[in-house]
């Protein structure tokens, strides 16, 4: 899934004490499977203090320092340090105003905040400096469909889709902005994309439960298929714990939604689009004004 941008290390002995105690608990039941956090790579703290060193240390040009802050803004942002992040990626856009990337990960931050004004301001400024910039079709996408505008929001998804067919995620955001629109386009226009995805790849077992096509147990069963680290398996119920959640969502059981989206968030994958926009989808939920899921300003 796009913003994966820091892959962190984890203990295998976590991948055969998950597996062990799945095998306990009945496939399809909330919960079956427990996420256990991820901890934060020891590569990436020393990164992020050595970052801080040469900046407050060496004689840097102005562009060097905002690569700087970007760089450690990035780090900030795969560990949950999102305030620390965003403080950075300002610093990085005041040292040099066109860095795409940058105002990129600030939109992002604005719509985890509820701050969709400013978002699509963000995600407009990286798309004028960068139009082939494929993610900011893919995060002001999101922040519209955040904002209770699907309909605009559909023209992202589908050019963000176009580039790459083949990817099950953006025919994932697609259809859930579809679905708001019109449920029974949504549905046909599904069935097709799935037709262009690879079957040997696991996120397209999302896409056929989502088309009707398995149950939700046999999604589960899915998870701890050919896994090679824990990692991978937190990344895998990261992604299949959201979406089942916004499918429970659609369902009227938004209990069963709500613990699910406590599932993502224990898994501490930061740094992908399922795990920043749980909080957002709780607050949803509950009713809760949506900047209140993010962070403060600092």
């Amino acid at each position: 899934m796009p913003d994966r941008l820091i892959r962190r290390a984890a203990p295998l002995v976590l991948l055969a004490t998950l597996l062990g105690g799945c095998a306990t608990q009945s496939p399809g039941a909330a919960g079956w499977l427990i996420p256990e956090p991820l901890a934060v790579s020891y590569r990436t703290e020393l990164a992020i203090a050595r970052l801080s060193e040469i900046l407050h240390r060496a004689e840097l040009s102005e562009e060097q320092s905002a690569q700087l802050y970007y760089d450690r803004g990035v780090m900030y942002d795969s560990v949950g340090l999102r305030s620390l992040a965003r403080l950075d990626f300002m610093r990085a856009l005041r040292l040099k105003p066109d860095m795409p990337d940058a105002y990129n990960f600030v939109g992002i931050h604005h719509t985890v905040n509820g701050e969709f004004d400013a978002a699509y301001e963000a995600f407009d400024s990286a798309l004028e400096l960068a139009p082939e910039h494929e993610f900011a079709y893919l995060n002001r996408g999101i922040a519209l469909y955040y904002a209770g505008k699907s309909e605009l929001a559909l023209t992202d998804f589908e050019r963000f889709l176009a580039l790459k067919p083949t990817d099950a995620y953006r025919v994932i955001w697609l259809y859930l902005a579809q679905s708001e629109v019109s449920p029974s386009r949504a549905a046909s226009q599904l069935t097709l994309n799935l037709q262009q995805l690879d079957d040997t790849e696991w996120s397209t077992n999302i896409v056929r439960f989502l088309a009707g096509e398995i149950s939700e147990a046999a999604l589960l069963d899915t998870v701890t298929q050919d896994l090679t680290s824990a990692q991978v398996l937190a990344e895998r119920l990261c992604e299949v714990y959201f979406y089942l959640a916004k499918w429970h969502d659609s369902q009227n059981r938004p209990e069963q939604a709500l613990s699910y989206y406590k599932q993502v968030l224990a898994t501490n994958v930061f740094e992908f689009v399922e795990h920043r926009y749980a909080r957002l989808e709780m607050a949803r939920l509950r009713g809760e004004n949506q900047s209140d899921a993010g962070y403060d300003e600092p």
